[in-house]
């Protein structure tokens, strides 16, 4: 029988209210300060409770319309970039890990082994590491400013291959018979039986690659060079002015909020298949 102590509760209670101000408050803070002008933001003390220029904000924000000295580009671009590099990379990611973990599971070639180990080594060879050459073979293929050069370069991924070749090797050898005895061949055994068992797995997956996608500073930061082209990090950052210029925050916290929809969208929506997929990861 479970021991029922009040005090306990309510104390794991105020822990819990706590944290979620401490995380929820800078978000909070934000959308104030996105719904002020300019003017309003910086003054002594800042206001905390939302204004009125929330729909002009917003507005401009989407349409590139604000007043500041840094990018201007509109936010509704940058988010499609964005949507489509992140969509590109998660959905690249999975579909490649699946190709290659069902090969190095279920199909004997030579150097089987050592093919998966150079695999797992690229783990410790992230983009950062091979950002120089990577940037070079881009630039000589005319791939910067494109959405290719955008996704191409991330959208391998050793720790999907890993996940699913570990899921792969708990699928009972009887499936593979029953599969074999019915005529069915690689491909139709990988399509209609190995990718339905591995629905919750490859939905927790999307959702943390869909959020390492939506999130990429530092190669965008190399592969854009045009408004265009910036992804919503990358926006965020360029419309901070430089030097003595004034910058509209009240725009940026708007863009900032605009930049944390998607990614949080995606994280409630698939909360159930993403908690899901990693307990049958775990077992």
């Amino acid at each position: 029988m479970v021991e029922r102590r009040p005090l306990l509760t309510l104390l794991s209670h105020l822990v819990l209210v706590l944290g979620i101000v401490i995380v929820a408050f800078p978000v909070y803070l934000a959308f104030v300060a996105s719904t002020h002008t300019r003017d309003a933001i910086v003054q002594v003390p800042m206001p905390i409770v939302p204004g009125g220029h929330m729909v002009e904000n917003y507005v401009g924000a989407l349409t590139g319309t604000g007043s500041t000295q840094g990018s201007a580009a509109p936010v509704g671009r940058m988010m499609w970039v964005s949507l489509v590099t992140a969509l590109v990379i998660s959905l690249g990611k999975i579909a490649i890990s699946l190709l290659s973990a069902f090969a190095i599971v279920y199909f004997r070639f030579p150097f089987k082994k050592l093919v998966f180990w150079l695999i797992f080594v690229t783990l410790m060879l992230p983009v950062e590491v091979r950002i120089l050459p990577t940037y070079k073979v881009l630039s000589d293929l005319s791939m910067l400013n494109t959405y290719a050069g955008l996704t191409v370069p991330l959208i391998a991924s050793a720790t999907a291959t890993f996940l699913f070749r570990q899921f792969f090797l708990t699928v009972p050898d009887e499936l593979v018979e029953a599969a074999r005895i019915d005529g069915a061949g690689p491909m139709r055994f990988f399509k209609d039986v190995l990718v339905p068992l591995s629905q919750t797995s490859i939905a927790a997956l999307f959702v943390i690659q869909f959020i390492y996608g939506w999130n990429q500073y530092l190669w965008p930061l190399l592969a854009t060079t045009t408004e265009d082209m910036y992804p919503i990090v990358i926006g965020i950052k360029r419309m901070i002015a430089s030097g003595d210029a004034a910058t509209d925050w009240n725009i940026i916290m708007a863009t900032a909020i605009l930049a944390m929809l998607p990614p949080a969208l995606v994280v409630v929506l698939m909360q159930k298949w993403f908690v899901k997929g990693l307990v049958d990861t775990e077992k």
